[in-house]
């Protein structure tokens, strides 16, 4: 496998759609059973060295996580209690990989209900209806990780960086992106809303100001692709000079994006990713008078 693999949305979109409704089952399953965390992030999932996974989720005296395993392609449910069941990932749908989640939870003696219905989807289906989407390309998948492994380890040495406070590297199962945000310490203004979500959920994931970055794998409109933006943005900011050459300001978006290609073409790609992270963060914290001495190393 290439670090950087090519990633084009027509070669796998199908697998991405059937994937993130998929990731949408166990991660609904961890933010049934977690003790809520400010602004959402006893919801993520977690890039691992095999895929994605939710970390320990409380079951009584002991905890279970659920992982995707993009290598051996398949899906684990481990307990603490030694007691572990999984099922190959493969050409299903929603609705048969819904099924047998639940099933192995029961067989293990863990019960949980979840809102079935998916989240931020257009014309959404509930689970345990869906069997429209039912495609599991092994190598697409794998490419898939191996970027967002990539994208997670840069990620996290930018994060690295900053002494404010700051969120994990974790993975939205909703939006489909790893993103990791940085916050100034001051309130923002009442977040508007977002059609695609209750505004409970982006009144508190936006309560405060912040600059997050992240990587999204793609969709119909535009390839994959690493982003920027800030909350509440500082006037000006879409009008900042950052780096590198390719990077650009979306007014339709409101974010400054990166091409996924422009970093996996790149002789350094590394110190690509790097550079758009930092410069676009310093747009934000420089026009939004941040107290940069107090929050960076």
């Amino acid at each position: 496998m290439q670090a950087w693999p090519e990633l084009r949305w027509s070669d796998w979109s199908d697998t991405c759609q059937t994937l993130q409704l998929w990731t949408q089952v166990a991660g609904k399953i961890r933010m049934a059973r977690t003790p809520p965390v400010n602004h959402w992030w006893h919801v993520p999932l977690y890039v691992t060295t095999r895929g994605l996974g939710t970390s320990p989720i409380p079951d009584g005296a002991r905890t279970f996580s659920i992982d995707f395993d993009f290598v051996d392609h398949r899906l684990r449910v481990a307990c603490s209690d030694g007691t572990e069941l999984s099922f190959a990932l493969e050409p299903m749908s929603v609705a048969m990989f819904h099924r047998k989640t639940m099933d192995a939870l029961s067989s293990l003696g863990i019960h949980v209900k979840i809102n079935t219905t998916p989240s931020e989807v257009e014309n959404p289906i509930p689970f345990e209806q869906d069997e429209r989407h039912a495609s599991y390309d092994a190598g697409a998948a794998q490419r898939f990780w191996t970027a967002l492994v990539q994208a997670d380890r840069v990620m996290n040495q930018f994060r690295s960086l900053f002494i404010g406070k700051s969120s994990p590297v974790h993975f939205f199962w909703g939006s489909f992106d790893l993103a990791v945000t940085r916050f100034s310490g001051r309130k923002a203004p009442v977040h508007p809303g977002n059609a695609m979500l209750p505004d409970s959920v982006t009144r508190e994931a936006y309560s405060h100001e912040v600059s997050s970055a992240g990587f999204w794998p793609g969709g119909p409109a535009m390839e994959a692709m690493f982003y920027s933006y800030a909350y509440g943005a500082p006037e000006g900011f879409g009008d900042a000079k950052v780096r590198p050459d390719a990077a650009f300001f979306s007014r339709e978006m409101g974010e400054f994006i990166l091409p996924y290609e422009a970093v996996r073409s790149s002789a350094l790609p590394d110190e690509t990713l790097m550079e758009f992270l930092q410069s676009t963060y310093e747009a934000a914290a420089e026009l939004g008078k941040w107290d940069r001495k107090a929050l960076e190393r």
